[in-house]
């Protein structure tokens, strides 16, 4: 049984570790704790420990805990599916999305951003593959479309374009799958030089998305350890070991 702060700091020896085999600076690299189905509480005890960026995957809970705790200065990020009519309250929370894959979802967010004089930070989430139905699970543009996406989000003058988000195809080896992501980000950058953020890897995969130049890894499950089945019910933090389902956007 571990502590969150024990497993706060293994995970970040982890990345540590991973940019310094990579030969890049630990410090180029976020963690970003995915606190979803975990209460308010939770997040409050590892912001003590000098965590500061959280993600979370529904609209909802993400609202919820911002409000909650307000009076800390956290930095909210919205990695899951994202519905226009959800975006709005969305980036009314001043998240950062990961999850921007069309047009239309862009167009809500920049609407938002512009209305409060605050653009939105945005990631275009990319689909790097995977089983049949996979897609529809996790989203994501496919990588031929990106670019022009690209293009179009960069006109928007609600958004601020930051970067390239996935999330490694089950059933595949991650590493191969994000250096096709890095060639894809390094290709978006040529023309948007603004976006030189890279969101990929998760508990699993964190090392394998560091060596291909994640500038952001999100870790749920090694941090929080393991969650409930179902989202509808949260416990607080406990030393439960690492191990349950992944923190899949």
């Amino acid at each position: 049984m571990t502590s969150p702060a024990d497993r706060l700091r293994a995970v970040r020896d982890r990345i540590a570790a991973a940019a310094r085999a990579a030969g890049r600076d630990p410090a180029a690299v976020t963690l970003l704790a995915v606190s979803k189905t975990w209460p308010a509480e939770a997040v409050r005890e590892l912001a003590a420990l000098g965590q500061a960026a959280f993600g979370e995957n529904r609209a909802q809970e993400l609202t919820a805990k911002a409000a909650e705790l307000a009076d800390l200065p956290l930095e909210w990020h919205f990695i899951g599916q994202l519905q226009r009519n959800k975006a709005a309250a969305v980036a009314r929370t001043g998240a950062v999305v990961h999850s921007v894959d069309r047009l239309p979802l862009a167009r809500a967010l920049a609407r938002v951003g512009e209305e409060a004089g605050r653009p939105v930070g945005v990631f275009l989430q990319v689909d790097l593959g995977g089983a049949a139905g996979e897609l529809a699970e996790r989203g994501g543009a496919a990588p031929g479309d990106v670019p022009a996406l690209a293009d179009a989000v960069a006109d928007l003058p609600g958004l601020t374009l930051r970067g390239l988000m996935a999330v490694a195809p089950r059933g595949e080896e991650p590493g191969p799958a994000f250096l096709r992501l890095a060639a894809l980000a390094e290709r978006v950058r040529a023309d948007h030089p603004g976006a030189a953020e890279l969101s990929a890897g998760m508990s699993g995969d964190l090392e394998e998305a560091v060596a291909a130049g994640a500038t952001l890894v999100r870790v749920g499950t090694a941090i929080f350890g393991s969650r409930p089945l179902t989202s509808a019910r949260v416990t607080p933090v406990t030393g439960v070991p690492a191990g349950s389902p992944e923190e899949v956007v």
